[in-house]
């Protein structure tokens, strides 16, 4: 009221302006001198004016009217998902690849203010920090043969799927076959597997088990990198997701699989976070990026 008094001069303007009676004004105004217990307005003819100790006080008022109208538009924007602070993980295949191009949109987009932490965290450590409250979002994923089970209070949103294919060397006779490859034929190899903690390791012992056999693992990693430079040494063979291929070194060939195994691509939020239009906002972007990585080419030179 008296930020209002400042820029107007005089009880009635003010009245006017914030639909009051002048006499209320006036009211108001005697009840916050004796509030403060200094004088805060004098008379200057038919005017009122501000004493100092009233003009400090418009002045902050004055401030607060500016701060309530930023928040105002900072509500704005949190509501049309245009702005806010999200932190987000995903697994590391998804992180470099199109997790890494949504960022990219999101910074070069002009009319958005989102602000986004990023960290690389495999799918069951990723849901236990959604679930403390560590995270916001989680880029996880789940198997043909190993569904991803996400907890209570947990929603999952696709993102898109892709297939997984055997890794073997060129020299290998199945490469030269020109056919999808029959794991049963692979129950004598070498194999190169994820850790026997992760799911993607699960996926692999179950697509061999349903062929008949129990893989003879030889080496483990979580890096599908390191996989494919194992394979192309002629240590064994491997099941790698399409979006963990890099660089496929010249020694290597991709196979399809004749039993199809594929790798199903989710964010996880919590359930609170449903109405989160920034939430949405990310998810769709997420998806659409992700949707340009899986349908881009995936030949040899474009890996390389």
């Amino acid at each position: 009221m008296l930020a209002e008094l400042d820029r107007l001069g005089t009880i009635s303007a003010v009245a006017e302006e914030l639909h009051l009676t002048a006499p209320g004004v006036s009211m108001q105004l005697a009840a916050l001198e004796r509030e403060v217990g200094v004088p805060l307005t004098r008379r200057v003819g038919r005017r009122v004016a501000l004493t100092p100790a009233g003009a400090l006080l418009a002045a902050h008022g004055h401030d607060i009217l500016a701060r309530l109208s930023l928040a105002e538009l900072d509500l704005d924007s949190l509501r049309s998902g245009s702005a806010g602070r999200y932190a987000l993980s995903a697994f590391p295949s998804a992180a470099r690849t199109f997790v890494v191009d949504a960022c990219r949109r999101i910074l070069e987009d002009p009319g958005s203010s989102l602000e986004l932490t990023l960290s690389t965290l495999e799918p069951e450590d990723a849901l236990d920090a959604l679930a403390a409250g560590t995270v916001d979002l989680a880029v996880v994923h789940g198997y043909s043969n190993v569904p991803r089970e996400t907890g209570r209070g947990v929603v999952t949103r696709p993102l898109g799927a892709e297939p997984v294919r055997l890794a073997v060397r060129r020299t290998d006779p199945a490469a030269a076959g020109g056919r999808p490859a029959r794991l049963s034929e692979f129950a004598d190899a070498a194999w190169i597997t994820p850790t026997a903690d992760l799911t993607c390791f699960t996926m692999v012992e179950r697509a061999c088990g349903l062929a008949g056999f129990r893989p003879r693992v030889v080496a483990e990693t979580v890096d599908f990198g390191v996989q494919l430079e194992l394979v192309a040494a002629g240590v064994g063979v491997a099941l790698i997701p399409s979006l963990a291929v890099d660089h496929l070194p010249d020694e290597v060939e991709l196979l399809d699989l004749e039993t199809p195994v594929g790798r199903s691509l989710m964010l996880a939020t919590r359930e609170s976070g449903t109405a989160d239009a920034g939430i949405r906002v990310l998810s769709t972007t997420l998806r659409e990026t992700a949707a340009a990585r899986l349908a881009a080419p995936r030949s040899r030179e474009v890996l390389a």
